[in-house]
């Protein structure tokens, strides 16, 4: 049977301000653990989450929706103010792009 953890994301990033790798289960539970070494990071995270699931069961609390193999649609509705919507529009006007091509292209550009 396949573990419910593995229906979970789980993210170590390297963390500046803390000088040390930061685990986290987004979805799952607030905060994470740490350390210096990121496999072993990864494995306590892994254990975090086990155990998470583990106690969120025994306690009958429903468990959160997967944050795995979630189908997205591509499509999202984002309010803006009118002076924002107007000097996209004048950008992706002057770029030479449609507004949703050009925020798309913001967008990757950001990540």
């Amino acid at each position: 049977m396949k573990k419910l953890a593995s229906n979970y994301l789980k993210v170590v990033e390297w963390s500046e301000e803390d000088n040390c790798y930061i685990g986290t289960a987004p979805g799952l539970f607030i905060g994470g653990v740490h350390g210096k070494n990121e496999a072993n990071v990864f494995k306590e995270l892994q254990s975090e989450v086990e155990e998470t699931i583990r106690l969120m069961k025994k306690e009958g609390m429903p468990l959160p929706p997967a944050t795995i193999n979630k189908n997205y649609s591509g499509k999202i509705a984002l309010r803006i103010s009118k002076a924002l919507h107007k000097s996209l529009v004048l950008k992706a006007t002057q770029a030479g792009e449609s507004l949703n091509k050009y925020i798309q292209h913001k967008l990757e550009n950001a990540i």
